[in-house]
């Protein structure tokens, strides 16, 4: 996935100085102001060592959770774990009440209405039907074509639910997996395409983190970034197409199973 990715971040900045071309060509002076910003930092206090020692531990026991074989790690909620750490940020006055007040809760709230939205479709099993019906229409095509129809249906619901690959890709797998072995294509090559396009939602602001924090700078409307956000979107199925059909099977990824 390294070598699509590269090229990803490669075409998205082309696409970008192509389409929103800078007004000026050099700005003078932003490197002196980046360095004495920098400088006006100064060494990290212990607020900001508890924040990285408080994020390392509670991703730490995450992975603890999710690998090791313990009751004490395998019994831990993960909703305790945030709300403990939120908790202790608190109470050590890491933060206050007063920093409630700067919070961003418009981003906050949007991208907890797009967990509850996928939520509700996983819950109602809405998912599965749309995975299932959008699957049917696949059932005789040529595995390329299954591949990327799967691919793009991840594409299209990790705009919608969020940028968490575990829902997205769990919506599509199971039922992908199943049709897979008769069109004898090769469970490597779904999951990994699946992956690639729950990586990458360029339409809605829900998608990832990124595209929310990029429009809190109110350089564009939704509706631009919407429009805009076909092209990346139908360049990284082009560039998947390539990767499936020439580059993977390059690399050593079974695409077809043996007959």
């Amino acid at each position: 996935m390294a070598p699509m990715g590269l090229l990803m971040v490669f075409s998205i900045w082309l696409i970008i100085i192509t389409f929103f071309k800078p007004e000026r060509a050099v700005i003078a002076g932003l490197r002196e102001k980046a360095r004495n910003l920098t400088k006006e930092l100064g060494p990290m206090n212990s607020k900001e060592k508890f924040v990285i020692f408080m994020v390392l531990g509670i991703v730490g026991l995450f992975m603890a959770k999710a690998f090791l074989p313990i009751k004490a790690f395998t019994d831990l909620d993960r909703a305790g774990i945030m709300l403990v750490g939120t908790v202790l940020f608190f109470m050590t006055r890491t933060l206050t009440v007063e920093d409630l007040e700067t919070i961003p809760w418009n981003i906050i709230l949007l991208f907890g209405g797009a967990m509850s939205i996928g939520f509700c479709l996983w819950q109602t099993k809405a998912a599965e039907w749309l995975a299932v019906h959008w699957l049917s229409f696949f059932l005789n095509a040529p595995w390329l074509v299954f591949v990327l129809g799967i691919a793009f249906f991840v594409l299209i619901m990790t705009n919608f639910i969020m940028n968490v690959a575990a829902i997205a890709i769990a919506i599509a797998l199971p039922v992908s997996l199943v049709i897979a072995k008769y069109l004898g294509v090769a469970p490597h090559v779904i999951l990994f395409a699946s992956l690639v396009t729950a990586g990458m939602p360029f339409n809605l602001l829900i998608g990832a983190a990124p595209n929310a924090i990029a429009y809190e700078s109110k350089q564009f409307t939704t509706g631009e970034f919407f429009g805009y956000g076909w092209i990346p979107s139908l360049v990284l199925m082009a560039f998947l197409t390539v990767f499936v059909y020439v580059i993977w099977p390059l690399m050593g990824m079974p695409v077809l199973l043996p007959k």
